[in-house]
């Protein structure tokens, strides 16, 4: 066993994993990519982009990757849940561990990887347009796609805003509500 990482019951633990922010050397990672698989990640971010292209292909395409980025966020909330419930403990603590796994994994990411990010991208890319429209004479299709390069561009910057503020939501809401036994930590 190796100083970074540290068993308790008979479950090895990783120090970096479970340390403070404040103490990390590393940088923050994004939350999103903690999802089932890390070639997935993409995934999660499809209704951003499919608002980003929201006026250049039909409606039915945003729908669409709306429907994708939903089944990332449900496909994550069932892995959370899964590995809360390999961790050995006794069935009443395991049932509630994998309940608020599921529930908290579920809102987090519906809130911070579907509907925030979607509406935000939603609004930058029509301010956008409507302001093109009303300050420039360009032909709308430059229009259209200066929109989506200005929405394309907003995603990274939006993300560390969102998921930051939806731990605070969650943790000054629903995370209140949790059993002690199963908290998961908003880092």
């Amino acid at each position: 066993m190796n100083k970074a990482t540290f068993s308790a019951q008979g479950v090895k633990f990783n120090a970096h994993r479970f340390a403070p922010r404040c103490l990390s050397l590393k940088k923050p990672k994004l939350r999103r990519p903690q999802g089932p698989s890390s070639r997935f990640t993409p995934i999660g971010y499809a209704n951003e982009v499919g608002e980003a292209f929201r006026s250049l292909v039909p409606a039915a395409v945003v729908w669409l990757s709306y429907g994708v980025a939903s089944s990332y966020v449900l496909a994550d909330a069932i892995d959370k849940g899964k590995k809360a419930g390999e961790v050995p403990s006794p069935e009443a603590g395991r049932r509630a561990r994998v309940t608020v796994a599921v529930v908290d994994t579920f809102v987090w990411q519906a809130l911070a990887s579907v509907a925030i990010p979607g509406f935000t991208i939603n609004r930058v890319c029509a301010a956008s347009l409507y302001v093109l429209g009303t300050a420039t004479r360009w032909p709308l299709a430059v229009r259209k796609w200066t929109t989506t390069v200005l929405g394309l561009l907003t995603i990274p910057i939006i993300i560390h805003p969102i998921d930051r503020s939806v731990d605070f939501l969650l943790d000054s809401s629903l995370r209140k509500l949790y059993p002690s036994v199963g908290k998961p930590s908003s880092s």
